[in-house]
Order: C-alpha cells, then sequence, then structure tokens
C-alpha cells in the first residue's frame, strides 16, 4: 500500500512504495530530518565547542550546556554575561569578543556582520592559559546599533602555538638564532618612524666578518657556519637590552642601536669590533682569529627613510673596508658622493627607459684587410639615443652600465640586434662585445643558443675584452668552447692592456687578436709601443691568431702595421662607425672568420 512521507523540510508531501522487508532483514532507522537542540549540543561537546547567544542591550550571555566544560569553569553561571566572560580574559591577550563585535557591526550590511577573533583566558579551574577562535554574526537593530551576537567558541591552543611557532621560524636565521634580513628591515623601519615621532635618533651599523670566503675555501662551509654564529653570539654580548641584531646577508650583520647619536655611534661600533676581536673563537677546528669590519649611520640626520639608512650603512662599510680590517667608518655627508647618487640615478634611468623603448642601436664599424682595405667583417657598436633622437655619449653609458650592474641588460639587446641584423643580411659578418658578466650569465647563453642557425652562427663573432678574460681563465675557456661549438669565432678585444700571457691565450682558444688601441696611436713616436706590439704579431703568427690593430688614425701607422705583418685594421683611417647598415657587396671575409 503506498504511504504518505516527507520529502523535505516543509515541501509538501509526496507518495512512494513502501519497501517490503524480507524475513531476517534488521529494520534499518531512518535519519531525523534534522538534528534536535540536544543532538546539535551533543555535537558539539564531541568536537570540543560551545555556542553561545549574547543579548548586547542587556549583557545577557547564554551558552549551551557544554560551554563551562570546554572552557573549564565550575559553572555557567560563572559567564552568563559579556562582562562576566571578559573578566576571564588574560591580561596579555591581543583581543577580546567585544572589540571584535563593536568593529564589524559599524560595517554590517544588511544589519548583519560575521566576525572571527582569537584571545587567550585564563579560567580559574586550572589557572593555565589557553587559546580560544570566536566565529559568530552580530544583528544590528534598525538604528544600526548592535544588539545580538550569536556563535561558536572552540579550543584552539596546539593550533595557535603552532602557526605562531612557524610564524616565529619565517622571522628567524636558522643559522645565527637571530632575525633575517625581511625582518630586520621591518625592525629598522619601526625604529626609524619611532625616531621621527618622537624626535629622538637611531642608529644602524652593519658588521662584516672579514675573510669569510677565505675560511670557507680552507675549511669548508661548516666551519663559516660555525663563525657565523659565534660572531652573532659575541655581538648579542655586547648589545642593550632595547637594541636588536639580524643577519643582513651571508658574511653581514645589521644592527638597530635604539637613542643612538653621531657621538655614540662610534663608541658601539668599536665595543662590538674589539668583542669579535679580543679573543680566537672556538670552534670544532680549534681556535680561530676573527675579525669584523663595520660601517654606519644614525637617522633621521643622515637618511630619510629605513631603505637609505641601509644603503649609506652599507657605503659607510665598503669605506671602512678601504681603510683595513677591523675598522670603523660612519656615513658622512658628501657634496660629491651625492653628486654622483644622483647622477647614477640618472643614468640608471637613461639606460632602463633606453632599453624599454627600443632606442638602443647599433653602429657599424669596418674591420678592413690591411693589404686591400677592403672590409672583413664590421664590429656592432652598442649605441643609445635619448628621447628626442639624439645619440647619447656611448663611453660614459657603458662605463655607468657596468658600475650599476646593467651591461648584462645591454648585452642582451646586442645580441637580438645582431642576430636580426645577420638574418636580415647574409652577406654580412659581424662582431659583438659582451662583458665579464655576460660571460658567466646562463641568460645570456641560453639566448645566445636560441636559434642559432649554422648560417648565423659562420658569420658571427663575439668579443671578450682581455682584462674580462683573465679574470677568471677557467670560466672564460668553458663560455668559449661553448660559444665555438656553435660555429661562431671568438675575439679577444684590448689585448695587452691586461699583460696577460700568451699560455693564457693559448689556453683560451681564441680566433682573434684585436690589439689594444692605446698602443697604436702614438705607434710612430714611441719606441716601446713599436717595440711592443712588433713582438705581440710575432707571437700571435706564431700560435695561427689572426691579428687587428685598433685605432688606426694615420697612414704611416697603417704601414707600419703592414710591414709586421698585421692581418687587419680599424680605426678613424678605415672607416668610423655608421648607424645605418652597411653595404656588404664588397665585403671580404677570410675562411678564418667567415667558417
Amino acid at each position: 500500500m503506498p504511504r504518505s512521507v516527507r520529502t523535505a523540510k516543509g515541501a509538501p508531501p509526496s507518495t512512494e512504495t513502501a519497501p517490503v522487508r524480507r524475513s531476517g532483514e534488521v529494520p534499518v532507522e531512518r535519519a531525523p530530518d534534522a538534528l534536535d537542540f540536544a543532538a546539535a549540543a551533543a555535537v558539539l561537546a564531541s568536537v570540543g565547542e560551545a555556542a553561545y547567544v549574547w543579548d548586547l542591550k542587556t549583557d545577557a550571555l547564554l551558552w549551551s550546556a557544554n560551554a563551562a566544560e570546554v572552557l573549564g569553569v565550575e559553572s555557567l553561571a560563572r559567564i552568563s554575561s559579556g562582562r562576566a566572560f571578559a573578566a576571564l580574559l588574560d591580561p596579555a591577550s591581543p583581543a577580546n569578543r567585544y572589540d571584535a563585535v563593536a568593529s564589524v557591526s559599524a560595517r554590517a550590511a544588511d544589519g548583519v556582520a560575521e566576525y572571527e577573533v582569537r584571545y587567550s583566558i585564563r579560567p580559574p579551574v586550572s589557572g593555565a592559559p589557553f587559546w580560544i577562535e570566536d566565529c559568530g554574526r552580530c544583528f544590528n537593530d534598525a538604528a544600526g546599533n548592535p544588539m545580538r551576537a550569536q556563535g561558536v567558541v572552540r579550543v584552539i591552543t596546539e593550533r595557535h602555538l603552532r602557526e605562531q611557532r612557524l610564524a616565529d621560524l619565517s622571522d628567524v636565521d636558522s643559522l645565527s638564532g637571530e632575525m633575517n634580513r625581511t625582518r630586520l628591515g621591518e625592525t629598522l623601519e619601526a625604529a626609524f618612524e619611532r625616531a621621527v615621532r618622537l624626535r629622538t635618533s637611531v642608529g644602524f651599523l652593519l658588521v662584516g666578518i672579514d675573510g669569510l670566503g677565505h675560511i670557507n675555501r680552507r675549511y669548508g662551509y661548516g666551519v663559516a657556519d660555525e663563525i657565523i654564529a659565534a660572531v652573532a653570539r659575541r655581538l648579542r654580548e655586547q648589545m642593550r637590552r632595547a637594541d636588536l641584531i639580524g643577519r643582513f646577508s651571508g658574511n653581514k650583520f645589521g644592527l638597530v642601536l635604539h637613542e643612538c647619536g653621531p657621538e655614540m655611534l662610534p663608541v658601539a661600533a668599536l665595543r662590538f669590533i674589539e668583542s669579535v676581536r679580543s679573543a680566537p673563537v672556538e670552534i670544532s677546528v680549534g681556535p680561530i682569529p676573527v675579525s669584523v669590519t663595520a660601517g654606519g649611520v644614525v637617522g633621521p640626520r643622515h637618511a630619510r627613510d629605513a631603505g637609505e639608512m641601509t644603503a649609506r650603512a652599507q657605503e659607510a662599510l665598503d669605506h671602512a673596508k678601504q681603510a683595513g680590517r677591523g675598522t670603523f667608518r660612519a656615513y658622512a655627508p658628501s657634496v660629491e658622493a651625492e653628486a654622483r647618487r644622483r647622477e647614477n640615478l640618472r643614468l640608471t634611468d637613461t639606460i632602463i627607459a633606453a632599453l624599454n623603448e627600443r632606442r638602443v642601436e647599433l653602429a657599424y664599424q669596418p674591420v678592413v684587410r690591411t693589404d686591400t682595405r677592403l672590409p672583413v667583417f664590421f664590429e656592432g657598436l652598442a649605441r643609445l639615443r635619448d628621447v628626442n633622437g639624439s645619440e647619447i655619449d656611448a663611453s660614459a653609458i657603458v662605463s655607468a652600465a657596468e658600475k650599476l650592474d646593467l651591461v648584462r641588460l645591454i648585452d642582451h639587446r646586442v645580441l637580438e640586434l645582431a642576430r636580426n641584423e645577420l638574418h636580415a643580411e647574409p652577406e654580412l659578418v659581424l662582431s659583438i662585445n659582451i662583458s665579464a658578466t655576460s660571460v658567466q650569465d646562463s641568460a645570456w647563453m641560453a639566448l645566445f643558443g636560441a636559434d642559432m642557425r649554422p648560417e648565423i652562427a659562420r658569420r658571427l663573432i663575439v668579443e671578450i675584452t682581455e682584462s674580462d678574460a683573465i679574470r677568471d681563465v677557467e670560466a672564460t675557456r668553458r663560455f668559449v668552447d661553448r660559444v665555438k661549438t656553435f660555429g661562431c669565432r671568438v675575439a679577444i678585444d684590448d689585448f695587452g692592456a691586461g699583460h696577460t700571457s700568451f699560455r693564457n691565450l693559448r689556453r683560451l682558444g681564441v680566433d682573434l687578436v684585436k690589439i689594444d688601441g692605446s698602443f697604436i696611436t702614438n705607434l710612430e713616436r714611441a719606441p716601446d709601443d713599436r717595440l711592443f706590439v712588433r713582438t705581440l704579431l710575432e707571437l700571435a703568427r706564431e700560435l695561427g691568431l689572426k691579428t687587428v690593430a685598433e685605432w688606426v688614425q694615420s697612414e704611416e701607422a697603417a704601414q707600419s702595421l703592414a710591414e709586421w705583418g698585421c692581418d687587419y685594421l680599424q680605426g678613424a683611417l678605415v672607416g668610423l662607425a655608421k648607424i645605418r647598415p652597411p653595404a656588404t657587396a664588397g665585403l671580404q671575409p677570410t675562411p678564418a672568420l667567415a667558417g
């Protein structure tokens, strides 16, 4: 027989066929439509939660029956009002329920607002504080005033402590146990703002461990780590209670010194320096003498914000290192230094804007055969133009880019331009210069290798200045090997200026040597230069290397170079650099260069 059942709360009944129970089956009890109050309270109790309704007009606070057990009080009467419950709040707690409700009620939409707050209470039964998470809703009356709050509380002590430990770890340098760089920066910023607000001063010291790289190489990184930790302990022992310390970088610590004026900064710095060098550091391999060098600044007297304090402390530390190990230098305003800083900022903006706006281009200077004076290849030189189209002084820009660590960006752009030009002009042979930074830059090599077709590679020459090449001969040799695997040629530029040996030149495996122009410009009048150039050309010929003389300006110099066996000439005598792409109809590449 059909029977009527209720399918959902408030829904009309529907008809279904009653299931037939077979013999021996255990009857299955139907789930109720909703939990009643007692069942809901039981569920809350089982998961350690308690519910409440709080009348904000009368301050009456009604709890579920399990609240006394959850909150550790002797009876519900102990927490029957908001005022009574607030009396349990731990004095060290950062927040309470009333603050949360009051703050959200003003922002209630349609008279209802949600809140969530954490606080610590100290119940009278156990006396041990624990953490509560309180989530609920606040209901306002027609006038917008808070009328009622209802919600659920749960104990989250273990979770709170775990999260707090994770938060602490994120602020701490694991090796030294002090603040990490991020936290140190935040601390310095807060100290600076406090000094400005109270019209006092704050000092910031950067203390660097001397010779840590040498210790790494001699003893290993484990010993260096022990020294870093030991230096941190010695510095902390000399700090005042209000001062703070953090690890700024690998071998540097930053010290924030409250209430520290210009006259106090040197005294404090020398105290820290002496504490480190006063006795050898005892570590696992035995006692090792260690020293530190420091630079510092006082703000807001000599800095406008925390970032400027950091930069000027670093500047002072650089000056201290120039003076010698174990010294201190305080930042002192300098008209010349400030002018250099402003100029560096201007040049940085100029370079970045020119790169972003595609105002970097190539100027092409011919390199010709000494005998026929016909072009063999062209050197692509970077040129920048300002927003009005005028050319910017290339020597100043390249020099500034190297100092400001922007030269790699220019190298990337020059490589792109050169490859585009070689694609467009199938007869063109082109050389480009790269910096020491790009020699060890994996990003440059990745760009170089991308779509480097054989017909392009055989017409590209990569030039490395001699002084850059000999900084790390092995790294340069590996770079040369990788470039040549694509079929490109490699030249050493400005040869002679770096005084490298021909043994290193042989190890590098380059194809071409470009003689530094400073030896060529006075060739007719300087016997020493004539002897050097002749000797260099003879040795290069013995090694099977092609040679280019740079900065050739006179016919007399060109004739001498031809007599001594120089292969190619470059300079004002045979052609200046021009922006427009060269005509290549008369190009005379030799097999050694064209592949």
